[in-house]
């Protein structure tokens, strides 16, 4: 009997060592196969709906508000001309006032025509029997164009970085008449990872555009550009793709198909140069495209990046703009003529400019007409199959209250006309407490009209729980991506970036990295840099709207991402 029971007893203590083995087997080999990101995936979801069941959410009955119809009006969006600064001031009362692209009106290295102006305003030239001298004004290209196509402000004479923005002025029925195709000489270019290149080169044989595009297209290859709106070399680099798809007809069907086919394995585009250089030093871009005047002066990316040119060259033409009265024309031609010396062409070279000379354009200019069409077909076709769900979050704290909120008011009422009818959007407000004010919906007519009147509503007071608005913001978006896998998720954080109630960014950062959603922030009266730390999670861009010029801004933040 005693043998018995003690058999029953081994019996049933090996058993429960067999389980146990198996229990602990089962919990080990559970993720076998699964990669770190799955598993912490899962673990995600449950930590959002932890931190979601502790936020007090209401959600508010949307009511409708009154949608303008107007069409976007680009002249009462761009700010006042003296936001953009005069480097270069004349010095006599007979001048001429140049608008020139950033990279050749600054100081330091991107400030070669500043010191060339100044010279020129020191060499007593005498125009008409008067002497003479020249403004410059520092102002990008694709804002300048704005500037100039809209009859906002239209300055004597324009120098872009490339003549594709001169067409583009052109086509608008401004008279400008090219005075000199080339100031400085400079190239556009795919910047990419040495590795990347090589094998790119072992699979394509060689590296251009077509094979950059191809190998995107493959899923091969993951590359970056700017925004075509603003941006001389994103702009190059769109119709130098659609001519690659097509070199007889860059907006047919072949070409549509082509881009749509690429543009869906695009990671990223960009707002800004700076923003697109900050993804790709995070490792999350094979490649970006950039000037080479910047590449050259680039030590982080001369060393680990290859430069390959692309499209029409970046030769800053200069332009004079309407109808001139003589005296002005001559200095325009004149300042052209002192700018093409010897000793100012070599200053230029120091600078980065002036390289790369054998390189010959792989089209030829494009008319401006066409070039603006190519900008809609990118506005349409930019995101592919995957519409865009966005949410915004609104900051309601009492620190916000007055300007502050009426300026993010104006920001999302003006800015909205530049969302996208095939996206969905939704809103979130927060001070102490988080509000749901317009759930996620299709951004039809409909929607917007309650988009209006959420944003109409909107009034301050309490504290500021910025992180728990992301939180419900990251709650709506996973929920919405369950019922529609294939759009992609985009938060709007509008704040003063200081945050005394709630979660804090440590609660939240695993959060925001796992699901990969970048938020993009507008700060009022605002902590600038403690909404920095929140964009460069995930590579998103922030905005300053403490200046005269957020309207404009965020247009072109939400032309670029929805």
């Amino acid at each position: 009997m005693a043998k018995k029971s003690k058999f029953f007893l081994l019996s049933g203590l090996i058993l429960v060592i067999v389980f146990g083995l198996v229990y602990a087997g089962v919990r080990l080999t559970s993720n076998l196969g699964k990669s770190k990101v799955q598993v912490t995936a899962e673990n995600a979801d449950k930590r959002l709906s932890n931190l979601y069941s502790d936020i007090k959410v209401t959600t508010e009955t949307p009511v409708k508000g009154q949608i303008d119809l107007n069409p976007i009006d680009v002249a009462e969006s761009l700010p006042d001309i003296s936001k953009f600064p005069i480097t270069v001031d004349n010095t006599t009362d007979t001048f001429a006032e140049i608008f020139s692209s950033t990279e050749k009106s600054g100081s330091g290295v991107d400030g070669w025509l500043t010191e060339v102006a100044t010279e020129f305003n020191k060499s007593n030239i005498i125009v008409d029997g008067k002497p003479a001298s020249v403004k410059i004004r520092n102002i990008a290209s694709g804002t300048a164009a704005d500037f100039i196509k809209s009859g906002k402000y239209v300055p004597d004479a324009f120098t872009p970085s490339n003549e594709l923005w001169g067409e583009m002025v052109k086509a608008s029925g401004v008279n400008a008449q090219l005075v000199s195709k080339r100031l400085a000489g400079n190239v556009p270019g795919i910047v990419i990872a040495k590795a990347k290149y090589d094998a790119l080169v072992e699979t394509y044989g060689f590296v251009n555009v077509k094979t950059v595009t191809e190998a995107i297209a493959n899923n091969e290859f993951s590359m970056g550009y700017t925004d075509p709106f603003a941006s001389s070399t994103g702009l190059n680099f769109l119709v130098t793709a659609l001519h690659t798809f097509d070199s007889s007809n860059m907006l047919g069907d072949k070409a549509v198909q082509g881009f749509e086919k690429f543009q869906a394995n695009v990671p990223f585009i960009a707002s800004t140069t700076i923003q697109m250089r900050d993804a790709a030093k995070s490792g999350m871009l094979d490649g970006f495209v950039l000037e080479y005047q910047t590449y050259v002066n680039a030590a982080d990316l001369k060393n680990g990046y290859v430069f390959t040119p692309f499209g029409v060259r970046h030769d800053s033409p200069l332009y004079a703009l309407g109808d001139l009265p003589q005296t002005k024309l001559d200095i325009i031609k004149k300042f052209a003529d002192f700018v093409l010396q010897d000793k100012y062409q070599q200053l230029a070279k120091e600078k980065g400019f002036n390289n790369l000379d054998d390189y010959k354009p792989e089209l030829a200019a494009v008319d401006g007409s066409l070039l603006s069409s190519a900008q809609k077909l990118w506005k349409e076709k930019k995101n592919g199959n995957k519409p865009i769900a966005a949410v915004f979050v609104a900051d309601v704290s009492g620190s916000m209250a007055g300007e502050p909120l009426n300026r993010l008011k104006e920001s999302l009422l003006k800015g909205q006309k530049y969302l996208g009818k095939d996206n969905s959007i939704g809103l979130v407000s927060y001070s102490d407490d988080v509000t749901i004010n317009l759930p996620i919906g299709k951004y039809d007519t409909n929607q917007q009209s309650m988009f209006v009147g959420a944003v109409n509503s909107l009034e301050a007071s309490g504290g500021t729980a910025t992180f728990d608005g992301i939180v419900v913001a990251l709650k709506m978006l996973q929920d919405e991506l369950a019922l529609h896998p294939n759009e992609k998720p985009i938060i709007f954080v509008l704040s003063d970036g200081e945050t005394n109630e709630g979660y804090s960014l440590k609660d939240v950062r695993g959060l925001i990295e796992n699901y990969k959603v970048p938020i993009y922030t507008i700060g009022y009266n605002a902590n600038i840099k403690a909404l920095q730390s929140i964009s460069s999670i995930n590579e998103a861009a922030s905005i300053n709207a403490d200046t005269d010029d957020v309207i404009y801004k965020i247009g072109n933040l939400f032309n670029v991402q929805m």
